[in-house]
């Protein structure tokens, strides 16, 4: 990219869509009942997007829809029930979706824990919602992404995707013996911007606009609620940290930049292209993270992917 780019760090949600039309265009946000997800929500509906929030709790994720509609009168919110957790969920949320196509998937959802769990179809639960959970929605979704005009898939990473260095395959998964906290958050992320990197590869072709982003760190969110811990740092550093609008920034900006092809494969920062860890940019990696995600997935009985 090499047109400056007016947003920054401390540029909100609202700003980015300010003057914008997004009338006509669906646009499925996970995770969006709180945090970064629900400003990334509200910002989109304001401007005119029909916007799903995809939540685990229908009743917070309703909540929040309305809320969105109190706030902008006229906004097209609504919401859905998602559990990324579960692989009967992702099903019926994708199968019970009202849209014969949609313009964008921004995957959100995510947690950071430092117990070990699973989910309800066996996986380490950081890598289970954050990545497991977003592949197989995207592959159910892809043929509806393929038949908008300019679909794009947006994954919220994070700088945590650096560490590790190496996606070590033989722990990926993690299980209850080996399992460290901030290494599977790590791997969650890292997962995340390499599989939108493998999108941008197979569908780019087909028009697919698919990218992944750091919000922002420690922005005040939800992410730590499975952890005392982690929910105790967030609240500590919150005064010095972006506000969940500001967070939301550079995901909106994903979602609606023009032209699109500047954002095709890339990893966004404060609302540009930044440079992403050595690993995150191995298409070896990214095929095979692909190939084990095919198989992590296969019991849920999805439809194949598109054709490239």
């Amino acid at each position: 990219m090499n047109a400056p780019t007016p947003f920054g760090p401390r540029t909100d949600a609202d700003e980015i869509v300010e003057g914008l039309d997004l009338t006509g265009r669906t646009i499925v946000v996970t995770g969006a009942n709180t945090g970064i997800g629900y400003e990334t929500a509200r910002a989109l509906a304001s401007a005119g997007a029909r916007v799903v929030l995809a939540c685990r709790d229908a009743t917070t994720g309703g909540a929040a829809a309305e809320r969105i509609r109190r706030t902008h009168p006229g906004a097209r919110a609504e919401a859905a029930q998602l559990d990324l957790a579960s692989f009967a969920s992702i099903r019926a949320f994708a199968e019970g979706l009202d849209a014969e196509r949609i313009d964008a998937v921004v995957c959100n959802a995510g947690l950071a824990v430092t117990d070990y769990g699973e989910t309800e179809d066996g996986f380490e639960r950081t890598v289970g919602i954050c990545h497991v959970g977003h592949f197989l929605l995207v592959r159910w979704l892809m043929p509806r992404l393929l038949a908008a005009e300019r679909p794009r898939v947006v994954m919220v990473s994070s700088e945590s995707h650096r560490m590790p260095a190496r996606l070590d395959f033989d722990r990926l998964p993690m299980n209850a013996s080996n399992f460290r906290g901030l290494v599977a958050y790590g791997q969650a992320k890292l997962c995340n911007v390499l599989f939108a990197k493998a999108l941008q590869r197979r569908y780019g072709e087909r028009g697919l606009v698919a990218c992944a982003l750091h919000p922002g760190t420690l922005v005040t969110t939800e992410i730590g609620r499975h952890s005392g811990l982690m929910r105790l740092l967030v609240q500590l550093v919150s005064p010095f940290t972006k506000t969940p609008s500001q967070g939301a920034a550079t995901t909106v900006w994903a979602v609606v930049h023009e032209p699109a092809a500047e954002l095709r494969g890339r990893y966004l920062s404060h609302c540009r292209p930044a440079r992403e860890s050595e690993e995150a940019r191995d298409p070896a990696v990214a095929d095979r993270l692909w190939s084990c995600s095919e198989t992590w997935v296969e019991p849920a009985g999805a439809p194949e992917w598109p054709a490239p």
